[in-house]
């Protein structure tokens, strides 16, 4: 276990043997969630200065803190001092009362802190788990859920680390890092970005063996500019892997040419995964059982093996794909990899909930991108149960290609959905061009906010139906689906 001298050792290079056996079993960012014994990192977010609750971490139990400028430290909340910032005054490490504990450790600044902590931590492990492989997981669309179903395979066989929910980011690498023990054999890291240099930075910490591409997609492109700055961001994983005879594989996808051109910018080896017998793994014979998941028979070389899995949607082929072959990559026997798959409970972004009137909510609210909405409009095609509604709400970051995406969903709604609603600004142009496409009666409404799509929808939802609710997670959404699950509360009531 990360012990307090780990601590002081990865931040500054100085051993305390007063600190040996001190266990921290935790690190904490919340100090809500601090509990005996952990960590707390003082961070500075856009609103709130950690720093201001190191205090109440520390009342909780928390060993210690780690913060970047003077606190008072009298009274019986923290007792010692350890100092490992960087400065003409201070060019080593300072121990003052660093055996006194509740301990705060200064360093320049704890972000660059964190960080530098874990990647010495990772190493460290490495070294004492030589077996250890670390698969990063990149891409525009896709990648909580393949983190998930690729971390339910190798589970099959291997103790298996995975980061937790969405820490896919500069803060979120890191802490899952820290969770690393020694007697984990794989762990699997989400890998985020909104800038270059971003999975770089997180490669240069995590030193990963495998890297698992889904997607290029223009997704932050107001952020990066264009979709071939967005392909640069993303190849940044494959860029920093081993080399192939180092254990290093790229695992692309062989139906994105942008994804599938990675495999010029890497020293690993490639092993790809699509829809096309071109494709190291490929599926076919993808069948869509409703809720109750897909059907698949999977392909590698002259062997083929036939997957249930409990994902949405045939657009889940793919994940089921990744999953696939990471196992393989990481050594695997089929039957471990189709009982992983089986297993899989990782439909986490999409929930299916009761509606009114006996109606069935399909809760899409994380997030949108053209990629992901048509994804899920044809997922609500691939249900029983008419009619079909619609609820699209504004995609954001999508820069010059915002109008044409949102026409492009605007198509694909009215050919799915008997009734299609559009919320916000952005959203007049999915109305505009479900106007345009539709072939057959199709109810369509615009609405300036949540409140009146929520308004427009009581109208609509008066018989059993299916109810698809997705925009970007900025446009606030869910609130459409808690004005409608309060509705079937309230009727439960009455009945």
């Amino acid at each position: 276990m990360l012990t307090l001298a780990d601590v002081v050792e990865g931040l500054g290079g100085l051993r305390l043997e007063a600190l040996e056996h001190v266990p921290v079993p935790e690190v904490s960012i919340d100090s809500r969630q601090a509990s005996r014994g952990d960590l707390f990192i003082a961070l500075r977010g856009e609103r709130v200065d950690g720093h201001d609750f190191v205090r109440h971490a520390l009342e909780r139990g928390a060993i210690a803190a780690l913060v970047d400028r003077p606190l008072d430290v009298a009274g019986e909340w923290a007792h010692g001092w350890i100092d490992v910032s960087a400065s003409p005054a201070n060019p080593a490490p300072k121990p003052a009362g660093g055996d006194q504990l509740p301990l705060l450790i200064r360093v320049d600044d704890t972000l660059k802190g964190l960080q530098r902590l874990a990647a010495w931590w990772r190493r460290k492990i490495g070294a004492r788990a030589p077996g250890l492989r670390v698969i990063g997981i990149t891409g525009s669309v896709g990648k909580t859920t393949t983190k998930e179903v690729v971390a339910q395979v190798l589970s099959v066989r291997y103790r298996t680390l995975k980061s937790e929910g969405n820490y896919n980011n500069e803060i979120g690498v890191p802490l899952t890092l820290l969770k690393l023990r020694p007697e984990h054999e794989r762990a699997v890291l989400e890998m985020g970005m909104y800038q270059r240099g971003e999975i770089a930075a997180y490669c240069e910490w995590a030193q990963p063996h495998t890297g698992v591409v889904t997607m290029v997609a223009p997704v932050h492109l107001e952020r990066l500019g264009t979709i071939e700055n967005i392909q640069l961001a993303k190849a940044e994983l494959v860029q920093a892997l081993p080399a192939a005879g180092e254990g290093g594989v790229a695992v692309l996808n062989d139906d994105d040419e942008r994804v599938r051109a990675m495999a010029s910018m890497t020293r690993a080896r490639v092993v790809t995964y699509g829809l096309a017998p071109t494709a190291d793994v490929w599926a076919d014979q993808i069948e869509s059982r409703g809720l109750d998941g897909i059907s698949l028979v999977l392909h590698h070389g002259a062997a083929q093996h036939l997957a249930r899995v409990p994902l949405l949607g045939r657009h889940s082929a793919h994940t089921v794909l990744r999953a696939a072959a990471v196992g393989l990559v990481e050594g695997m026997a089929w039957d471990e990899i189709v009982e992983g798959l089986r297993r899989s409970s990782a439909q986490l972004r999409l929930t299916v909930l009761e509606g009114p009137h006996g109606s069935l909510i399909l809760d899409d609210t994380y997030n949108a991108s053209e990629e992901s909405t048509l994804a899920a409009l044809n997922l609500l095609a691939e249900i029983n149960g008419s009619p079909r509604v619609a609820v699209l709400g504004d995609m954001l970051e999508l820069g010059d290609m915002e109008e044409q995406a949102h026409r492009n969903v605007g198509c694909r709604a009215a050919v799915v959905a008997q009734y299609v609603v559009c919320v916000g600004r952005r959203a007049r142009w999915i109305a505009e061009e479900a106007a345009r496409c539709a072939e057959g009666p199709c109810d369509i409404r615009t609405c300036d906010t949540n409140a009146e799509a929520l308004h427009a929808l009581r109208e609509i939802v008066r018989q059993k139906c299916v109810i698809l609710i997705k925009g970007s997670r900025g446009v606030k959404m869910e609130e459409i689906v808690a004005g409608l699950s309060a509705g079937v509360t309230q009727q439960a009531k009455s009945a």
